[in-house]
């Protein structure tokens, strides 16, 4: 019996050792995401029904959104990679309050943003529990996308704009094309597949300098198809190189390439994280100043948001670059390991429950300056888990 009950203590204590066991980058994935967890449900209980959190007010308190703002699905997408790993009820269950607010945007043709708000939450909603109402959803929010998309220009419109011979295109746009390759596969139309396909293309040729920096908007003219403009609306100046914007042009061709096997895509993301990470004005601590070009480095604005992105980005890039697997992961590790530290991950019951502090949106509309960010959340918890797996 004394045998018995010992072999059993011995067991929980292994049980216990490994629940808690640090990755070899020295980060407690576990505990942080445990720890993700009930701060979320300090934001589940003060976000009001029908809104989603977006960022907080000058004053610190939270701001919402309803679901028609681009950022309406990270938060149903960050409960539900949250339960994932904790499989705490209350946080799908929650989760699923949301996406009954959010199901009506999937008719939304008057945004490009549907890959983020749909797919990120409606997307990870189906891996989770595949369903044909959420497979459905899905496939019309494809179907919404690729309403504005332009064969004359070869890309999906991202702003619109009263002057009819402009048409706008963000990098951002690049985040969106996965939701494209889904509906592809699982309708067998290639028609989401060949948008996307010429989507980034187009973007390949015109948004990137010979460094491989990005410019943040093209306008291209309506008629011809051809760049009339090309400037760096959310960043320091039209020839700098917005964070964020680097981050999703890293994360979009990685994207590309895991859903083409395109080397043309995996030699873009190489040549975008080469520009970032070898870049004179990148931090020691791998946290990017809110432009690389900031007026003022060293003592510019950092932005957690542009870490989380390329810090997830790279975990999945790693994969397929041996010869790069381990400095990308190093470099993802060194920058969720400050993420993690007290000067960004929020106390508990801090910062209207938000995760991280310290992102910035538009700086130059003096908009969403060194604040959390629904969207700094999301791909701060999805890295971890990447880091957790790897």
């Amino acid at each position: 019996m004394k045998i018995r009950l010992l072999i059993a203590a011995l067991g929980i204590l292994l049980s216990a050792g490994c629940a808690g066991r640090r990755h070899t980058s020295g980060i407690n994935t576990t505990d942080i995401l445990s720890r993700a967890a009930e701060q979320y449900k300090v934001l589940a209980a003060t976000t009001p029904a029908g809104r989603f959190p977006k960022s907080t007010t000058a004053d610190g308190k939270l701001e919402t959104s309803g679901s028609e703002w681009w950022c309406s699905g990270f938060y149903p997408g960050t409960l539900l990679y949250l339960y994932e790993q904790t499989k705490d009820g209350s946080l799908k269950s929650e989760a699923l309050r949301r996406l009954k607010s959010l199901e009506k945007e999937q008719y939304n043709t008057a945004t490009h943003d549907l890959g983020f708000m749909m797919f990120c939450s409606f997307g990870n909603a189906n891996r989770l529990n595949p369903d044909d109402a959420y497979k459905q959803i899905l496939l019309n929010s494809a179907k919404s996308l690729s309403t504005r998309f332009n064969p004359t220009i070869g890309c999906i419109k991202s702003w619109d704009s009263k002057n009819p011979s402009d048409f706008l295109v963000i990098i951002d746009n690049m985040m969106n094309l996965e939701l494209l390759f889904w509906a592809s596969r699982e309708s067998g139309d290639p028609r989401f597949r060949e948008i996307a396909l010429i989507h980034a293309n187009t973007t390949m040729k015109h948004h990137f300098r010979p460094d491989h920096s990005s410019y943040h908007v093209i306008n291209y003219d309506a008629k011809t198809g051809q760049p009339k403009q090309k400037r760096t609306a959310q960043g320091a100046a039209n020839e700098s190189a917005w964070s964020r914007g680097q981050a999703w042009g890293l994360y979009g061709f990685t994207v590309m390439f895991r859903e083409t096997k395109d080397q043309k895509y995996l030699a873009q993301a190489e040549a975008i994280a080469d520009f970032m990470l070898k870049h004179a004005n990148f931090p020691a601590d791998k946290v990017p100043y809110w432009d690389f070009n900031a007026p003022g480095i060293p003592n510019a604005l950092r932005d957690a948001s542009a870490a989380a992105i390329t810090a997830s980005a790279l975990l999945e890039l790693a994969g397929y670059v041996p010869a790069r697997s381990a400095w990308y992961k190093q470099t993802a590790a060194s920058m969720l390991m400050r993420l993690s530290s007290n000067d960004y991950l929020a106390a508990p019951g801090t910062n209207a429950g938000f995760l991280l502090k310290h992102s910035v949106g538009h700086l130059p509309a003096k908009s969403e300056v060194d604040v959390p960010l629904s969207y700094a959340d999301y791909y701060f918890v999805e890295a971890l888990i990447r880091l957790k797996k790897s």
